[in-house]
């Protein structure tokens, strides 16, 4: 696999990105909704790692994942030139939804917590189990929800 889709460390998948200008205001302070994307993307390559690519699961099981609801706890800002990391667990599979708690760090400081959870579609948008194959590639990430 590619280092683009980051590393699993004992069962959080962790991937670094690096804050450019595109992503802040004009204070050069991350806007709040790149955040949602930076937590799209380590889910998207957390899926590959997991040999999971979205288009082939499109195409073979004519269904994909759309978020369900989402929380966000903005706790301090990242900046222009950081290099944060977000660190992605499954907390959660369901018959038709993945749980997910997502962190973005910098170092040693946690600054965005998002809790996601994802449904599994079929074409015409109606929620659909599962298959069998992704929920397996997915187990082995599964984590108990960290309290406080």
């Amino acid at each position: 696999m590619s280092e683009l889709s980051g590393r699993i460390e004992n069962g959080t998948h962790c991937l670094p990105i690096r804050v450019y200008y595109e992503d802040t205001d004009s204070g050069g302070i991350v806007y709040y909704a790149n955040y949602l994307r930076y937590a799209e993307r380590a889910r998207t390559e957390m899926l590959r790692l997991s040999g999971i690519n979205q288009s082939e699961m499109a195409s073979r099981y004519g269904m994909a994942f759309a978020v369900r609801d989402c929380t966000i706890d903005f706790r301090y800002p990242a900046r222009l030139d950081d290099l944060i990391e977000v660190r992605s667990r499954i907390v959660d599979l369901a018959g038709a939804t993945v749980s997910a708690v997502q962190a973005v760090w910098r170092g040693t400081e946690e600054l965005v917590r998002i809790e996601v959870r994802v449904a599994c579609l079929r074409g015409d948008g109606r929620p659909t189990r599962i298959p069998a194959p992704l929920r397996q590639a997915l187990e082995p990430y599964l984590q108990p929800r960290e309290q406080g």
